[in-house]
């Protein structure tokens, strides 16, 4: 069993930063890929970024590749998602998603979601 609890969320202008923290309860936190999905107001949850139990393979989506980047920390059960040059279409809650061996951009193939958090970008 796994907890997470995203935090980091905020309000920035566009072309600002943030940094999300997804914090993870659960000593088999390291056996998961883990992955970042938003969701905007009337928009279906979509995938954002993923990352394999190691770090070693990250996965983006096209609408944030080179300006957003994932990382994790096992040592503190804490994955990151790092996010640049922000724009008001990024706005949205951001949930951090544990699951599988392979990082992966369906919802469907995790098993434990936080809590997520609030993004908002102003133009």
């Amino acid at each position: 069993q796994v907890q997470l609890v995203d935090s980091g969320g905020g309000l920035v202008q566009a072309g600002g930063s943030l940094r999300l923290s997804c914090a993870a309860s659960g000593r088999t936190f390291s056996k998961y890929a883990m992955g970042w999905f938003r969701q905007a107001p009337g928009k279906e949850r979509e995938f954002v970024a993923a990352i394999s139990w190691s770090g070693g393979t990250t996965y983006y989506a096209d609408s944030v590749k080179g300006r957003f980047t994932i990382s994790r920390d096992n040592a503190k059960n804490t994955v990151y998602l790092q996010m640049n040059s922000l724009k008001p279409e990024d706005t949205a809650v951001y949930y951090c998603a544990a699951g599988g061996d392979y990082p992966s951009a369906l919802p469907r193939n995790y098993d434990y979601w936080g809590q997520g958090t609030q993004v908002t970008v102003s133009s």
